[in-house]
């Protein structure tokens, strides 16, 4: 089993993701959203809303008691009725994002939780960077440890510490995950789950945390090359696997039936959680850890509609 990087081997990586080249191309993207939320604060997003900033966008009637400042009186004198002026409203964007820190994170060449933290650094860069509220949150049985809030670009090196230190935390529960953060989460917003999603319980009862109007969702399944395929995990001859969550130990005899069995089982299981998050409209991509984070934000991620 590969070993999980230290926190000083996390943070060299993470900086060493954040290139002067890779920087440039960030600095052109966008966290998207497909439904529509209203922001709290002044931000750089073009909302669908209507507001008052400086830029029209339309008129509606006047009823009762609105500001008569927004009155168009150039439109009353021509039709003796009375208009309101309305204005693109500039708002901020909430971004969730939701790091899978359990035990079976720990594994694969290259790791995947190192995989997870370098994609959550960059999704977290694009935020700040363009003044989208941004709320990291590290869960395995429910919320390890979360730090929301996060807006502009001073909090860039807090958000990468967060990352850094953030180690395997045992067992993994994604429902109790996803329930965890849904009831403490009290903004409307896009939502990225990292995790591997590997759970032997009814993994899609979390699912319905994430679903409905609240959260604009995107699970992202990262998986090492190894998991995918047994065979590029080199293991022969007769072994005993032991599962690093729960314990449960299997003793089983590799053969080319038993390594062509586990590749169409993997298959099937990415097909099934993408299934399930389809159902409820929750966007699903896979990330191999083989895949460089840069081809993930820069094409993955933009293909899904995540970014812009």
């Amino acid at each position: 089993m590969t070993q999980a990087p230290t926190s000083r081997d996390t943070a060299e990586a993470l900086q060493m993701l954040l290139t002067p080249q890779f920087i440039r191309q960030m600095e052109k993207l966008d966290i998207a959203s497909r439904k529509l939320f209203a922001g709290t604060l002044q931000g750089e997003r073009r909302s669908k809303q209507r507001g008052q900033s400086v830029e029209f966008a339309d008129y509606r009637n006047y009823v009762a008691g609105d500001d008569l400042r927004f009155i168009d009186w150039n439109l009353y004198a021509r039709l003796d009725k009375l208009f309101l002026r309305l204005f693109m409203e500039e708002q901020d964007l909430a971004l969730c994002v939701v790091l899978d820190v359990s035990a079976s994170m720990d594994w694969g060449d290259p790791n995947k939780l190192l995989h997870a933290k370098r994609l959550a650094a960059a999704l977290s860069y694009i935020g700040l960077v363009r003044f989208n509220r941004v709320h990291l949150y590290a869960v395995a049985n429910g919320v390890v440890e979360q730090m929301p809030g996060l807006r502009g670009r001073r909090p860039i090196p807090k958000m990468l510490e967060f990352l850094a230190r953030q180690r395997p935390a045992g067992a993994g529960s994604f429902p109790a995950a996803a329930r965890g953060f849904a009831l403490g989460q009290g903004h409307k917003g896009v939502v990225v789950l990292l995790s591997d999603f590997l759970e032997k319980g009814d993994f899609a009862a979390g699912l319905r945390y994430l679903a409905g109007d609240r959260f604009d969702a995107y699970a992202v399944q990262v998986l090492a090359p190894q998991e995918l395929d047994a065979e590029k995990a080199e293991l022969s001859g007769d072994l005993a696997l032991r599962d690093v969550e729960d314990g449960f130990e299997a003793e089983v005899s590799i053969s080319p039936l038993l390594l062509k069995r586990y590749r169409e089982a993997a298959e099937g299981w990415c097909r099934h959680v993408r299934s399930e998050c389809n159902k409820r409209q929750i966007a699903w991509l896979l990330a191999r850890t083989d895949n460089p984070v840069e081809n993930l934000v820069l094409d993955s991620f933009r293909r899904i509609g995540l970014l812009n």
